[in-house]
């Protein structure tokens, strides 16, 4: 019962979470420009929606991230360790 009211509460407090699932590269869920930036869909080893605003992408090789042409498809990037980069959409 207590972990049910407890859910309950943290849905309440971040109702724009979304559930846990990894989507495979092949099925995009970003632009094609957004993709380009990001160094192709050979580049991806994961994408997942992690709020209604924001897709967690872990990348093959960073390196390849081109963060100027992110911006300039006006989408903001965090860039963190080990090649994972949080996008944040729809601001």
């Amino acid at each position: 019962m207590f972990e049910k009211l407890q859910r309950a509460f943290w849905k309440a407090l971040t109702p724009d979470l979304i559930a846990e699932t990894v989507v495979a590269p092949a099925q995009n869920l970003v632009s094609d420009d957004v993709l380009r930036a990001l160094g192709g869909a050979h580049n991806l080893n994961s994408q997942q929606r992690v709020a209604l605003t924001r897709v967690r992408v872990q990348l093959k090789d960073a390196g390849q991230l081109d963060e100027t042409a992110l911006k300039a498809a006006g989408v903001p990037v965090m860039v963190l360790a080990g090649g994972v980069v949080h996008l944040l959409t729809g601001l």
